[in-house]
């Protein structure tokens, strides 16, 4: 063992993340003081980003299986069964500190990792999507991180020839100090080429493939589970580098090996890069590894085994290969221009040793690393309490609007409502040329490659909800999502998650992420809609300067349903004049925690909507059957700004307005009570249990000329980024 090791300090421990108790832990996994590569694999094994150690005895309540679900958590993706021997491949992940510290290169690898995690897979990415939440739009750094993410996204996915389909923009002064950046990819595979990252076989080689590993990103895992102090802007370093173009290469390469009978175990070089994806391979498949560090292809002079071993180094992986594969597989990589290195081997030894230089720099045992990192039943906040600390102000009295129709503007023009035209404009969504229902819809379908059928895709959580009532909160989240993907005749088939929490060590923290989990799992079991996938992104807050504190909980839910034909598919755009439009699920009532109560009344107070989840799943039945039965004509869910809102994103759609033929009140027009649809059919077909509402036709919505809804609803993004950044 090499003698050169800095001695290992308390300080160094502690720069490391590591307590004092989880040292100890250390110490006795094994038996002696680690130097300091032994202390950083640890460390970010060990790190909430790698080991879920606070979150993970309450992911194991959450309902996984179906008859849909080939594969659930655990490996680098979910798997679901979509007929025709296919299967779809997909998952969501963070990259919320990096986008922060970086914007561009923090969103534009976030991209690039879970494309990486779908591809190992054996499937081809068919569409990315994603999730993001900003601070307060006059924020000084607020238009710079819009900017730099939303580049960084379409740079990444339209390089890489993935079409970027939708997604979700909220925007909170909780998020000033803590932008949120969940990117989702779903891919499509042969369900008998499926690949998994457990290794096997003693012997085996061990093979490095992509680009060289060089510095960046070092302790990104790491940095990735604490919150921000005054110090954010120096974390550049451990912000990684991405190259889309190289991604692209990887991609094919990667498919054209699958092809082949050559490839034992793959994964990834996420988080933690090496480190995690070896310690991942070998654990799960009970085996251990020995490693020639020298052997792995590098970008920089002199890298030590700890700056290669937690480099988080983009577009790269780490292959088992079967004996005597090694020359096929590198005349495939060689082929594509990208590096090829046979670093190492499969033991049976149950370790991890690292060579470098000819001396052994690291011999751990690997369980430890995986299987036993510490596990935290963490106190959490009984709800009473949490209640009483997270001072939601009940609704009490509501003033009538004074005019639906001038709220109805203001709504339209508001930064959590306003058209995202701007963003999805600088997204390539038709690259494939399997795009069928393009951004601003429920949800984005593309179409199975050479197939009639269709995989819908939708991203959904509202924070605002979660905060004042965790449970309800979390039934919402995924409640949403299935109703957007049965809003374009979808059957709803899984969902991936991003669990967006700040510090878990704090008791009214862990009570959001409990609540959360609890109203999911509840609402996963009565849908049918496992969760076969997902990630937890905690330490979202910030100390630093301007910046608030804890962002509000955001478990954003990633959805997929399966459309068996793509011309059998609903928009949300009003059609033909003289169509009726009916509401399914009854009349608004609700203004707690509407965005109408905020931006009009300014005021957030009173209490989540109720969820109905036998109503959900009734109301979704009946509106799948009428988009099957080729009855609608159009089809919106009703969310964020209620009724009239819903109405008038579908008459802008259409470019046709819209006669209601009831008394709307304010919380009528504007309530967000739960489960409920805009729905139009021809005239003279019923929809049974639904109330017909009004006629599509003529030029206005609520007294408001179209022309004056579209301005409002398309200036909010144009006029916050044409002004001086």
């Amino acid at each position: 063992m090499s003698s050169t090791s800095p001695q290992i300090t308390p300080e160094v421990v502690a720069e490391h993340g590591l307590s004092p108790e989880e040292y100890d832990r250390v110490l006795k996994a094994i038996g002696r003081e680690p130097n300091l590569t032994e202390l950083g694999i640890f460390s970010v094994m060990w790190s909430e980003h790698c080991s879920y150690k606070s979150s993970k005895i309450h992911l194991m309540k959450l309902p996984t299986k179906g008859p849909q679900v080939i594969c659930g958590p655990g490996e680098n993706a979910g798997v679901v069964d979509i007929g025709d021997g296919q299967a779809a491949i997909f998952k969501m992940e963070s990259h919320n500190h990096p986008s922060y510290i970086e914007p561009y290169q923090g969103a534009a690898t976030g991209v690039g990792g879970i494309l990486r995690d779908v591809f190992t897979m054996g499937a081809r990415p068919v569409a990315n999507m994603n999730a993001l939440r900003f601070g307060r739009p006059d924020h000084p750094k607020m238009k710079h991180l819009i900017a730099g993410v939303v580049h960084g996204i379409g740079g990444y996915g339209n390089c890489v020839g993935v079409p970027t389909v939708g997604g979700e923009v909220n925007f909170h002064p909780a998020y000033d100090g803590n932008i949120l950046v969940n990117a989702m990819t779903v891919g499509v595979a042969d369900t008998d080429k499926i690949f998994y990252s457990a290794a096997s076989g003693v012997g085996n080689p061990i093979v490095y493939v992509g680009s060289k590993t060089g510095r960046d990103g070092i302790h990104g895992a790491t940095m990735a589970s604490a919150d921000f102090g005054d110090d954010a802007d120096a974390k550049r370093p451990t912000v990684q580098v991405g190259d889309p173009f190289t991604e692209k290469l990887l991609i094919e390469a990667c498919l054209e090996l699958m092809a082949s009978d050559a490839i034992v175990a793959i994964q990834d070089m996420g988080a933690a890069g090496l480190t995690s994806s070896s310690v991942e391979m070998a654990s799960k498949g009970g085996v251990g590894l020995h490693l020639k560090m020298d052997d792995v292809p590098q970008r920089e002079t002199g890298m030590t085994t700890y700056e290669m071993m937690l480099s988080e180094s983009q577009e790269r992986m780490l292959m088992v290969l079967k004996p005597g594969r090694e020359d096929f597989a590198e005349a495939i990589f060689k082929k594509w221009e990208l590096d090829f290195a046979v670093i190492g081997h499969v033991t049976d030894s149950g370790r991890m040793v690292l060579e470098h230089k000819g001396e052994i720099v690291c011999d751990i045992p690997l369980a430890p690393l995986a299987d036993d990192a510490p596990l935290y039943d963490r106190p959490s906040m009984p709800k009473d309490e949490y209640k009483i600390w997270s001072k939601v102000e009940p609704l009490g009295d509501i003033t009538e609007s004074a005019d639906i129709g001038a709220d109805l503007v203001t709504l339209l023009g508001s930064p959590d409502i306003a058209s995202r035209r701007w963003i999805w404009e600088q997204y390539d969504h038709m690259v494939g040329a399997d795009t069928v229902q393009r951004p601003g819809g429920d949800a984005a379908v593309v179409r199975v490659h050479g197939a009639q059928k269709g995989i819908a895709i939708s991203t959904d959580c509202t924070p605002r909800y979660c905060y004042a009532d965790p449970y309800e909160g979390g039934k919402q989240a995924i409640a949403e999502c299935y109703r957007n993907l049965s809003a374009v005749g979808s059957t709803p088939l899984a969902v991936t998650n991003c669990l967006n929490f700040a510090n878990p060590q704090r008791p009214e923290i862990m009570a959001q992420l409990t609540g959360c989990l609890e109203g999911m799992g509840d609402a996963c079991r009565a849908l049918d809609f496992p969760i076969v996938s997902g990630n937890v992104s905690l330490y979202n807050e910030s100390k630093a300067t301007g910046g608030g504190s804890a962002i509000l909980p955001t478990p954003a839910i990633g959805g997929i349903g399966l459309l068996a034909d793509v011309d059998v598919m609903a928009t949300v755009a009003f059609k033909n004049a003289g169509d009726a439009i009916w509401l399914i699920g009854g009349e608004g009532s609700h203004l707690g925690q509407t965005i109408w109560l905020r931006e009009i009344a300014g005021r957030e107070a009173g209490e989540a909507p109720k969820v109905d989840l036998a109503a959900e799943r009734a109301n979704a039945d009946i509106v799948r059957a009428l988009i099957t039965d080729g009855k609608a004509t159009a089809v919106h869910d009703i969310a964020d700004g209620g009724l009239i809102v819903t109405v008038a994103e579908m008459a802008l759609a259409g470019k046709v307005g819209a006669t209601l033929d009831i008394a709307l009140t304010t919380a009528s027009a504007f309530g967000e009570d739960q489960g409920r649809y805009v729905v139009t059919t021809a005239a003279g077909i019923d929809i049974p249990g639904a109330v017909k509402i009004g006629t599509v036709g003529g030029s206005m919505v609520a007294g408001v000329a179209l022309d004056t809804l579209r301005t409002a609803h398309e200036g909010f993004f144009p006029a916050l980024m044409d002004s001086e950044l």
